[in-house]
């Protein structure tokens, strides 16, 4: 069986032959100190993407198959995006910058985590009509051949784009389709305490920038499944929660965002796809009932920090029908052998309950060190072979 037909098996609840070993990318200074060590190339640090030709080399050094967030990724932000504009700079080099978004951001010398929000320029009915409505509409410029990362040391892939996803056959890898968001990046573009505000100051302004917006991606995602592209899931992305929960009310996130979910997951199965991923950090449980109604059935990541989630409650709770990839503690990767050891073993009863597919959870960071992954890697090879 092929790395792409051993994760359909899993998420169906099917037989398999083996457990692929999944990650979800690392952070720059990841791969930069990785390269300073002698263990990738520069050029392959350098050039690194979720999906390229330098992920999947990286991926086949340490071990692991596969990056889960393969995907075809359409824009589903503002369209065209704002032009960056630096406001204020300092005489440290931290600069005030207006991104693509039209988010007012404090970037900071020498700091590639998120910048800090300062402003955000959408607050209101009058920069939502004079500028961003028209941002949120359908145009088929969204998605290009050019957007997807593939080349020919990954997949022998010849001319690329939608031709390519076309044919399914003899495809060893998963290939994903970029659902887009429904409310991530409109928290995003207002910020949590504007859309907090909104809700109860303007909520039909909010209803309109949540319709618009889902229509929007319904449209990208219809058109591109309507070529005869192939994918075996869907991904949406959130971030819609944050260690002690949701940060939009539950009763609303039922009443205005679910009802997209289900249109887009409706349409994704008409096309032959049935598992639908969502990327929500934070404490989601609250949100999963809302996910599961509305056809959204494997929740990425399972955040093991904080809170230390897990699938096997959620699995009591929801059965079967709901699937997860992530839960993996990645900072034993900072720590010793016995670390990584225990880490395997704590997962070896969440994988038998099947449907599950552990992946570090976030970025590889900083912090890691090579040869703990790459025994994470091993060990999980000989585990579950």
């Amino acid at each position: 069986m092929t790395i792409r037909e051993n994760i359909n098996a899993i998420l169906h609840y099917e037989s398999y032959r083996s457990l692929p070993l999944v990650h979800f990318g690392f952070w720059e200074e990841t791969l930069t100190k990785w390269a300073d060590q002698g263990h990738i190339s520069r050029d392959q640090a350098q050039n690194w993407q979720d999906g390229n030709g330098a992920d999947f080399e990286i991926s086949a050094l340490l071990g692991f198959d596969t990056d889960w967030c393969r995907l075809f990724g359409p824009d589903y932000r503002a369209y065209p995006a704002f032009e960056r504009r630096v406001l204020e700079e300092d005489d440290q080099g931290n600069m005030k910058v207006l991104n693509c978004d039209g988010v007012i951001v404090m970037e900071k010398r020498d700091v590639v985590s998120i910048p800090t929000e300062v402003d955000h320029y959408l607050k209101g009915r009058k920069e939502w009509d004079e500028e961003f409505k028209v941002r949120f509409q359908y145009s088929p410029e969204r998605y290009t051949d050019k957007m997807v990362p593939f080349n020919e040391s990954m997949l022998t892939l010849e001319g690329g784009g939608l031709d390519f996803m076309r044919e399914d056959e003899g495809r060893e890898l998963p290939l994903g389709l970029n659902g887009g968001s429904m409310i991530g990046i409109i928290r995003d573009t207002l910020g949590v305490e504007n859309m907090s505000y909104m809700t109860v100051d303007d909520p039909d302004l909010l209803k309109e920038i949540i319709d618009t917006s889902g229509e929007m991606s319904y449209q990208v995602i219809k058109t591109i499944l309507e070529t005869g592209a192939r994918f075996d899931f869907l991904h949406f992305w959130e971030d819609i929660c944050f260690k002690n929960g949701p940060l939009m009310n539950p009763v609303l996130f039922a009443e205005l965002v679910a009802p997209h979910y289900k249109r887009i997951t409706a349409l994704a199965a008409e096309h032959s796809i049935d598992i639908i991923s969502v990327d929500c950090d934070g404490l989601i449980d609250s949100l999963i009932p809302h996910w599961l109604e509305n056809g959204v059935n494997t929740m990425f990541p399972i955040e093991v920090g904080t809170w230390k989630a897990s699938i096997a409650p959620w699995r009591e709770q929801y059965g079967q029908e709901l699937r997860g990839v992530g839960g993996m503690d990645k900072t034993v990767f900072a720590r010793d052998r016995r670390a990584v050891e225990a880490e395997v073993e704590r997962l070896k009863p969440l994988v038998d309950l099947g449907g599950y597919i552990p992946c570090p959870d976030h970025r590889i960071a900083p912090d890691a060190q090579w040869d703990n992954v790459r025994l994470y890697c091993d060990l999980m090879r000989k585990a579950f072979a």
